[in-house]
């Protein structure tokens, strides 16, 4: 079983998943940069906010485990068994059912027999997950100040839309009002209009001789056309 194990590659370094790889700002830096990004935006006159280029991502893609270790300020040390290697060996088939203690004893003989020192295994494991720590706040301060700018542009877009609703209401509200200045001014023409034919019939009932009790425009017309007939 030994054997196998030691036949498997010996540079201690395993693949890994994760996220970026390059050293981001600092928080405060990010988010200035970002931020000016959307003061920039904003300045552009004759395009809605919504229509100009969004805050670019805060970090284009997380790096895997492997590339952040090895551009970590402090490198893990060279072994030719690392705590990675003996994490691939804790997940052998060889060891599936063995109690915990068990398993350890395993392991550590695996690691006597190969003449690995269990400081120096202890010190990679440290510095590996120093490594991965200060890659996490390092991206949590670009993700916050990603954030931060995210919230700038939404505000920005809210402001604006804001402003353009509230011309168009004013726009409405001016329609309406016309309508109603109009429907006013229309009320007060039929008004004067009925006035108007009123003292009409009134004149008119002045040229043909009395004789009749209904005061209408036409029965006025309709005795005057009798008379003259």
């Amino acid at each position: 079983m030994l054997k196998r194990w030691f036949s498997l590659s010996l540079n201690g370094n395993g693949n890994g998943n994760g996220a970026s790889s390059d050293r981001p700002r600092s928080s405060s830096n990010s988010s200035s940069a970002l931020l000016a990004d959307v003061a920039a935006q904003q300045e552009k006159e004759g395009e809605p906010v919504w229509m100009r280029p969004s805050v670019p991502a805060a970090t284009p893609k997380l790096a895997p485990f492997e590339q952040i270790y090895q551009t970590a300020s402090v490198k893990p040390p060279q072994l030719r068994y690392g705590i990675l290697k003996v994490m691939e060996m804790s997940n052998s088939s060889y060891l599936g059912g063995m109690t915990p203690e068990a398993k350890r004893c395993a392991l550590l003989m695996a690691l006597e027999a190969a003449g690995a020192e269990v400081d120096d295994l202890l010190q990679d494991a440290l510095v590996r997950q120093r490594a991965l720590h200060d890659y996490e706040e390092k991206q949590q301060e670009l993700l916050s100040g990603f954030e931060t700018a995210k919230l700038e542009e939404n505000r920005a877009i809210q402001d604006e839309l804001d402003r353009i609703t509230s011309q168009y209401m004013a726009r409405i509200q001016a329609n309406v009002d016309e309508v109603a200045s109009q429907q006013d001014a229309f009320r007060d023409w039929k008004k004067r209009k009925q006035q108007e034919c009123d003292r009409m019939t009134e004149i008119a009932a002045f040229l043909v001789p009395p004789g009749t009790n209904n005061g209408t425009m036409t029965a006025v017309l309709e005795r005057s056309s009798g008379l003259r007939r």
